[in-house]
């Protein structure tokens, strides 16, 4: 099964936008298709951001449910090395800490712009529309929400 580590910006794009890539990839992980590799630092980073005014007119309840399922069926990883990759937004390391650790196939992210290199170790960066690219060549179709 792909493992992946998924960036905060998409989860909140998915909530945004339900017909986007980044929803896509959320409905892979949700169905069973992707193990989203979770770290305790990230899953925070979720809430944290998706509790911000800006996100208070985003159906809470419909939130909570995503974070709880996500929280669920995450493959929680527990990095044990950190890293200075990162120097954009230092706080994107923890991210790299986790693929790093579970050994993960893709990151996925919306800042592709962080990340100065397109593959870290074994952990290919991608934006979302790259990773459904990865997914369909790898014969694996995306299903689209209705």
């Amino acid at each position: 099964m792909v493992k992946l580590v998924v960036d905060t910006n998409l989860v909140v794009s998915a909530l945004l936008k339900p017909q986007s890539n980044p929803a896509l990839v959320i409905s892979l992980i949700l169905r069973g298709d992707c193990s989203l590799c979770l770290t305790q630092d990230i899953m925070t980073e979720y809430a944290e951001v998706l509790a911000r005014e800006k996100f208070q007119r985003l159906d809470r309840p419909k939130v909570n449910e995503l974070l709880s399922k996500l929280k669920k069926l995450a493959l929680w990883i527990e990095p044990k090395v950190s890293l200075h990759e990162v120097v954009q937004d230092p706080a994107d390391n923890t991210l790299l800490e986790c693929a790093l650790e579970a050994k993960a196939d893709f990151f996925t992210t919306g800042n592709i712009h962080h990340f100065p290199f397109k593959k870290y170790r074994q952990t290919l960066i991608v934006t979302p529309a790259e990773f459904m690219a990865h997914i369909i060549e790898m014969g694996l179709p995306p299903r689209r929400r209705r």
